[in-house]
């Protein structure tokens, strides 16, 4: 018998070399690791191997989640909520009803209540199918409402699969299923939210770089248990800590925590999500050799997989056709918002023109409110925010090439598969074929629509136009305002040093231009002071970046690159100055 030891030795490495190989062909890596699970598989002397589902429900997605979740687009995030939000619950129930019906019609005996467990199955998306997308360039909301969609929409088909399983022994409720949704979901948002903001306030305290990276590891286990544990969606759990954490980020944890954090993450995200696949593959010989024996052959199971595929696909794109055209409504209507808000924005500036002019006859005629000057910049900062998001919709109009695109990288992945498996052994009629069904949606989806969304896309002429990283002219406008926030720091006169004390004054005032640049390599006493000054002047910076995080005038992307630069920045600032002490 082969050691499991060196089954996921030899695992991590192919996973590491496809991962590196693959792009070099233009081949999704993923799509590479299922094609050498299956043909490691069909050799003579590999058994057959079937994994216990709950190592993936428990075990994998819940990290993986996580991982994907941190690194969401919280900005984008926001603005897209609603149409990711009824992509996550809408489309799913459509679905999962749509393809009840269809498999109670054609599997004779199966019923509605099953029909709909294995529909509830098949219908949502996958946070690792999407991965394939991400990488040809798509434009960015496209890829944050599927990667939102794939996120979230776990929580649905779980809760659908739940009540379709528990109405074949004791009936349908509606109340009941209604009621168990908005349970699971509330506690999976608050419990999740709990265990974010807990990693936030815990991990800021701990300074040791291995520790804390072995707490952060633990964090969607804490928010996946309890919560299914009390009948909540472990998973949204798993999500939401990963997005309070992944925002929390950038103002508690240190340049040391974020850089260890994002490598062990995509670490962790990569051997994860390239071992499912593998692991896709191994599993198909058991699946296929089962139905085998139940069915006497795979016609009718491939028939009915590619129909439910066929069928799924179709609900989706008569949603998503919906969706765009709404959005389209939406983007029409922002033109008279825009003009709306100017008109308020200007209401305002004379509102605190005359507060500035007159405090004391404003605070008669308004009541004297207390903290005017503080809800001028709250006011400011809301229609600041405003016209940003209008910006964002009108710069990234939603088009029928983009709802195609939406519509055709919406595959079914490891979800699709380690659910089928939960399936109950007693009491469910034809239980190989309704595992096998859903395994071959799971691969039709990924062979079919996977290798040919790069075509599509290039056919669509989306290829390239967009990616995940900041536009030039938009980085360069952020670096600017960073700039000048730093500068305004330094000749205030209250930067200090590390240990609290004050910067001489001739030398902060020669510093403003010597912001960006290193000092001799002779680290002199007044070259470390200049570096010590620099150091400061980059925590003045951060804080900028974190009140301009507020209003939504950058992408996520672009606000992300500049501080990583800053981490960057003051990792080696703080190693020169370390060093010589």
């Amino acid at each position: 018998m082969i050691d499991p030891l060196l089954i996921v030795v030899v695992g991590i490495v192919v996973v590491a070399l496809v991962t590196v190989i693959a792009p070099r062909f233009n081949i999704a890596g993923p799509l590479v690791l299922l094609a050498i699970g299956l043909g490691v598989s069909l050799l003579p002397f590999v058994p057959a191997i079937a994994i216990d589902p709950e190592v993936i429900l428990i075990g994998v997605l819940p990290p993986l989640l996580y991982s994907a979740a941190v690194q969401l687009p919280a900005i984008e995030f926001r603005r897209d909520f609603a149409p990711i939000a009824g992509l996550s619950v809408l489309l799913v129930v459509a679905s999962s009803l749509g393809l009840g019906l269809f498999f109670a019609a054609v599997i004779p005996g199966l019923g509605l209540a099953l029909g709909v467990a294995l529909g509830a199955i098949l219908s949502p998306t996958d946070a690792v199918a999407t991965s394939i997308a991400k990488r040809l360039g798509i434009e960015p909301r496209v890829v944050t409402m599927l990667e939102g969609e794939s996120l979230l929409n776990d929580a649905t088909a779980l809760v659908l699969l739940r009540t379709a399983v528990a109405a074949v022994a004791s009936g349908f409720a509606f109340a009941d299923a209604v009621g168990n949704f908005a349970w699971g979901v509330l506690l999976a948002l608050v419990l999740g939210a709990l265990v974010g903001w807990g990693n936030l306030r815990l991990r800021e305290r701990v300074t040791n770089s291995a520790a804390n990276t072995a707490l952060s590891f633990t964090v969607p286990f804490l928010a996946y248990l309890p919560t299914e544990h009390f009948g909540g969606s472990g998973l949204v759990a798993a999500v939401v800590a990963g997005i309070v954490s992944g925002q929390g980020a950038a103002r508690r944890f240190t340049p040391e925590q974020r850089l260890s954090d994002r490598l062990n993450w995509r670490t962790i995200e990569l051997i994860l999500e390239g071992g499912v696949f593998l692991v896709f593959g191994l599993e198909l010989k058991d699946v296929v050799r089962s139905n085998l024996e139940e069915n006497e052959g795979l016609w009718h199971g491939a028939w009915l997989a590619l129909s439910a595929l066929g069928i799924a696909l179709a609900v989706r794109a008569i949603y998503v056709a919906g969706l765009i055209w709404l959005q389209g409504r939406r983007s029409r209507r922002n033109t008279g918002h825009r003009e709306r808000t100017a008109l308020l924005s200007q209401r305002v500036d004379e509102m605190e023109e005359a507060y500035h002019a007159d405090p004391e006859r404003f605070h008669r005629r308004r009541g004297n409110p207390a903290g005017a000057a503080r809800r001028f910049t709250w006011v400011r900062r809301r229609i600041s925010r405003t016209v940003a998001d209008l910006d964002y919709y009108r710069d990234t109009p939603l088009g029928w090439r983009h709802g195609t695109v939406i519509v055709w990288a919406g595959m079914r992945g490891v979800v699709t598969l380690a659910a089928a498996q939960t399936l109950p052994r007693e009491g469910v009629q034809d239980r190989p074929l309704l595992i096998f069904v859903a395994f071959l949606v799971a691969l039709f989806s990924l062979l079919i629509q996977g290798l040919t969304l790069p075509a599509v896309v290039r056919a669509l002429g989306l290829s390239g136009r967009g990616g995940e990283g900041p536009t030039r002219e938009e980085q360069h406008a952020l670096d600017a305002e960073l700039r000048a926030a730093a500068v305004t720091a330094v000749t205030s006169g209250t930067l200090a040093r590390r240990n609290g004390e004050p910067f001489p004054a001739d030398l902060v005032e020669r510093a403003g231009a010597r912001l960006t640049r290193p000092p001799d390599d002779e680290v002199t006493a007044r070259a470390r002071d200049l570096l010590e000054l620099r150091l400061a002047s980059i925590e003045a910076m951060r804080r900028e970046l974190e009140l301009v995080s507020r209003d939504g005038r950058y992408s996520t992307a672009a606000l992300r690159h500049a501080l990583a630069e800053l981490d960057a920045d003051q990792l080696s600032l703080e190693l020169r100055l370390d060093g010589e002490d």
